[in-house]
């Protein structure tokens, strides 16, 4: 007769070890220890087998019986279940070796070399505090788009942009784990399609026309700011040069002589050098900044720690205290550049293009020497420095 619940828990230990059979093998072994353990008797290609499922009471009778139906219906199909056993756990192990934080943090060693040491850093935040701590612990095939979704979901509400970084980032993550054989589909395609849309803002920046009040602004302000921060600020108007390209800038790329500065690859957002030519006004600044900040590396150390360039948000305060707050940032400045050299100087956009260091999109374009238009660009930046002291004279007066 079958087993019922009331005999496995009644069952007690004896000096020797004794079964108590239920039906078609299953039956539960009481050991002189007193455990209990499920067993199956089998055939298979025939050959008498053995198989555990688990101890009495963590596995009940009912369950038992489960999994003892589920493996005679293996043996009707043709499946070894010992062999099906084994293969369970070789995919539980390699699912506990397949995390998405596993493969994300492979994928991230792997990229760095590659990248710039500040990107890879931004990448590594990004990751700690958007993708792992919700998805990180998921085999990466069972990383199904609702899952991944609910995830950028959380970012959505307040960074809206930053979702859709995170997104790509995640993509990035599964196209890696593909190559490498972990997973055989990119679950984060189309996922942008249920995400809100939103129309992005571009940086903050004054019209061209503007520009003689900002000009204004900036003198009034000169003895609240320290003398470095405000040759900062004229230096982003007379390069052009992006915030970070600027504040994190060395001596050792300014040559005085051929009143040039050459920004070298690892600090450019496209990976390549970049040549800055300076109008006279420009290096009268540097050389005053030079009797400041010469004797170090950085030509902007921070103050209060001078080994590190100043914080990018050093400009953005100035510009605050001079009562542009959300009105113009950093990067205000080179859309400020271009329209000017285009509209009141009458440059072309392919030279003011180039000055501003974008990558070329045509693939004629791309195949030109980085120095193309130089000769235009160095009457161009002086052409410009005359006109901002045209707007407001005497604004590079020390």
């Amino acid at each position: 007769m079958p087993l019922c619940d009331a005999q496995c828990r009644a069952s007690k230990p004896t000096e020797k070890r004794y079964r108590l059979y239920d039906q078609q093998g299953l039956y539960l072994e009481v050991s002189t220890s007193g455990s209990k353990l499920w067993r199956l008797k089998y055939r298979f290609n025939g050959k008498e087998t053995r198989l555990s499922l688990g101890h009495y009471p963590a596995v009940s009778l009912q369950d038992a019986r489960t999994h003892k139906d589920k493996i005679r219906e293996q043996i009707k199909n043709g499946i070894d279940p010992v062999v099906s056993r084994i293969q369970e756990k070789l995919i539980r192990s390699l699912d506990n070796a397949s995390t998405f934080e596993l493969i994300a943090k492979e994928w991230h060693s792997k990229n760095v070399p590659a990248w710039n040491p500040r990107y890879a850093q931004t990448v590594q935040y990004r990751l700690d505090k958007y993708a792992l701590p919700s998805i990180g612990r998921f085999p990466i095939t069972q990383l199904k788009p609702p899952i991944i979704l609910a995830c950028i979901r959380k970012i959505e509400p307040t960074a809206p942009e930053m979702a859709r970084r995170v997104k790509n980032m995640i993509s990035h993550i599964f196209k890696y784990a593909i190559a490498t054989g972990r997973v055989e589909t990119d679950y984060t395609y189309g996922l942008e399609f249920a995400l809100t849309k939103y129309k992005k803002k571009n940086f903050a920046s004054i019209d061209i026309d503007e520009l003689p009040e900002l000009l204004d602004a900036i003198t009034k302000c000169k003895a609240q700011l320290y003398r470095q921060t405000y040759i900062a600020i004229w230096l982003m108007l007379l390069t052009a040069l992006r915030t970070s390209e600027l504040i994190e800038a060395r001596w050792s790329e300014i040559d005085f002589e051929k009143a040039m500065w050459t920004v070298p690859a690892e600090r450019m957002k496209m990976k390549k050098p970049h040549l800055v030519p300076l109008a006279t006004q420009t290096v009268d600044l540097l050389r005053e900044l030079h009797e400041i900040t010469g004797h170090r590396e950085l030509m902007f150390p921070s103050v209060p720690r001078p080994r590190k360039a100043m914080s990018k948000g050093t400009i953005l305060v100035a510009l605050k205290r001079m009562g542009y707050r959300n009105k113009m940032t950093g990067h205000g400045f080179r859309s400020l550049f271009l329209g000017v050299v285009k509209e009141k100087l009458g440059y072309s956009h392919e030279v003011a293009d180039r000055q501003l260091a974008h990558a070329p999109k045509s693939s004629v374009d791309r195949a030109y020497d980085r120095a193309k238009f130089l000769p235009q660009r160095k009457a161009m930046m002086q052409e410009y420095a005359d006109y901002l002291k045209t707007m407001q004279n005497d604004q590079f007066a020390t």
